[in-house]
């Protein structure tokens, strides 16, 4: 039996994103009903983010795709690198887009129209994902296109650091 088949929302969460991207004057691409596209101009390349509703489930999807083409034809190194990034993140994963051989960062939320907290909650993921995919370009870029050992490239960003400079 499929209880989530039984509850539909009465509105639709993308209406609230293109708004709320309008609101921050992001150029978008509204593709269906049910899905957005943003193009963010990055620190080191530009981003797409998408979000994507799945009505039956009343779920938001929100992928965050790093433009970086893997040339790495063993894949192994990037399942490597992916579990450890994800090993340190507390929202959200990493993963691996094999068609167009790219990292994504995902994360989803479920949708009540009642929460009044919503677009908060999906603006702090939407900055949440960007800002992760800037963290982690880099490392991400040494791997996939220079074949790095994914502990030597990461080893930087999980250095604890002591004191400023």
């Amino acid at each position: 039996m499929n209880l989530a088949a039984n509850i539909q929302p009465a509105s639709n969460p993308i209406d609230q994103i293109e708004l709320f991207l309008d609101s921050h004057s992001y150029a978008h691409e509204r593709r269906s009903t049910n899905e957005i596209v943003v193009e963010i101009q990055g620190k080191w390349n530009d981003m797409l983010v998408f979000f994507s509703f799945e009505e039956n489930m009343s779920c938001l999807h929100i992928s965050c795709l790093m433009n970086i083409e893997a040339e790495l034809e063993n894949k192994s190194k990037i399942f490597e690198l992916l579990a450890l990034i994800n090993d340190n993140l507390w929202v959200g994963h990493f993963s691996y887009w094999p068609e167009h051989r790219m990292p994504v960062f995902r994360h989803s939320v479920f949708y009540n129209e009642q929460n009044p907290r919503f677009n908060a909650q999906v603006a702090q993921i939407f900055d949440i994902a960007v800002k992760e995919c800037e963290r982690m370009y880099p490392i991400f870029k040494v791997v996939l296109t220079k074949g790095m050992e994914p502990s030597q490239a990461l080893f930087p960003v999980l250095m604890e650091t002591a004191g400023q400079a």
